[in-house]
């Protein structure tokens, strides 16, 4: 019974990861971005000159440079489906992508700073919007410069997949849960995009997301305990979701603070990689080629 259900999730979970991953489907992607971002500065500049229909006027800003935090919004959501779907291939590919995900966010928020100017742009009277876009800048550098060390770390290490009897129904089941995650990654970004429509003010639906993605990773733990109960591993990818919990610290944070929680949870996964490397070498291992 169980078999058959890892079958058909296989058989549902593939071909959508096929498709996104295709590099046709990539380049449609990024041309309807580049639509966006255009569209967007022609409708507020539609807005600014009050000819946009009474119905519509209400929720389009006046300031121009919303049309890149809509643009980097949408990069958002294309990273966060990436991410979904590097779940079944790893637990530290999957953090890497969360990391890569923060310091999206970070520049983002660099963005969305511009939002608080007036047109064209000045620097009195923008003090404070100065320092917290310097702030986010730098620190998504930083996270950045950190996750390539990251990367070199896990690349040469050994593949703790090899050493799971049942592989097949392992990487089945979390392919399971990166299916649910999906279907309400959808159901939240739709109903985001609703109370967004209809003018009604609400949290950013990304870091409900990551709340969401906290738990998964626990999830992802447990099931990596069914199949491989080792100490190592148990500790490895539990002090991994801490690591993730830290990232959801930095998404709720203040400016400042949420650098520094973001700069604290990646110097987290690399210690973490490190010295579990030096105390066991003989399990070293890291599941970035899959």
């Amino acid at each position: 019974m169980m078999n058959r259900i890892f079958e058909l999730i296989t058989w549902i979970f593939d071909p959508l990861h096929h498709f996104y991953e295709h590099e046709k489907v990539h380049r449609k992607i990024s041309f309807v971005l580049v639509l966006i971002f255009i569209s967007g500065l022609l409708i507020i500049e539609l807005k600014r000159r009050q000819l946009l229909p009474a119905e519509l006027a209400p929720i389009i800003p006046k300031n121009h440079f919303y049309a890149i935090s809509w643009a980097f919004t949408m990069i958002l959501v294309l990273e966060v489906i990436s991410l979904i779907f590097t779940l079944p291939c790893s637990f530290s590919r999957s953090v890497g992508k969360q990391f890569e995900i923060l310091s999206l966010i970070l520049i983002r928020n660099a963005f969305k700073e511009l939002s608080y100017f007036q047109e064209p742009v000045t620097f009195i009277g923008n003090e404070e919007s100065i320092l917290h876009i310097l702030s986010n800048g730098f620190g998504a550098f930083l996270i950045f410069a950190l996750l390539s060390v990251y990367y070199k770390l896990q690349k040469d290490s050994y593949n703790e997949r090899d050493h799971i009897d049942n592989i097949f129904n392992f990487v089945a089941a979390k392919k399971g849960v990166a299916l649910v995650l999906l279907i309400s990654f959808a159901g939240m970004g739709a109903h985001s995009f609703y109370l967004t429509t209809v003018g009604i003010e609400h949290t950013d639906f990304f870091h409900g997301f990551y709340t969401l993605l906290i738990i998964t990773d626990i999830l992802v733990v447990l099931i990596a305990q069914c199949f491989h109960p080792a100490f190592y591993t148990i500790f490895r990818n539990s002090g991994f979701a801490l690591s993730t919990l830290i990232i959801r610290l930095a998404l709720v944070a203040p400016v400042y603070f949420d650098v520094l929680l973001g700069v604290a949870a990646i110097i987290l996964a690399i210690l973490l990689t490190v010295i579990s490397g030096r105390m066991f070498p003989g399990h070293e291992y890291s599941e970035m080629k899959n």
